[in-house]
């Protein structure tokens, strides 16, 4: 198993900026929109993994529901997978909620999916699979 990336909501993500500059110099790899998930995302190297921030872009984004009901920090923990279309069956056979209809594609074109907070120790798991 590998962390791909940690992913942390923020409210301004230039703001967020500032301060791991300030702490590591650390510069992001990659910006962007990913568009149906109404986010704005600042990927940041950290090692062989990640920190992803992310800023809402519409105020009913899930990130943005998640900001006001928790405020800033940890959102998600995604792990890299091999075979993310049977990850997926077999979370389904189990029994696994998924969050929405099955895999999307991400901010730098990666297939991932959403597995419920329920069926993870209360964090909201992304499971990714780079090509």
């Amino acid at each position: 198993m590998k962390i791909d990336h940690v992913g942390i909501a923020v409210r301004c993500i230039d703001e967020a900026l500032e301060v791991y500059r300030d702490a590591a110099g650390c510069e992001p790899a990659h910006r962007g929109v990913v568009e149906h998930e109404g986010v704005e995302v600042a990927m940041l190297p950290a090692g062989d993994s990640r920190i992803e921030l992310l800023q809402p872009t519409s105020p009913e984004s899930p990130v943005a529901r998640f900001l006001e009901r928790r405020g800033e920090g940890m959102h998600h923990l995604a792990l890299l997978v091999a075979d993310l279309d049977s990850a997926i069956g077999s979370l389904r056979a189990a029994g696994r909620v998924l969050v929405g209809n099955g895999a999307q594609i991400g901010a730098e074109g990666y297939r991932y999916v959403f597995v419920h907070p329920k069926h993870a120790g209360g964090v909201l798991l992304e499971l990714v699979e780079r090509s």
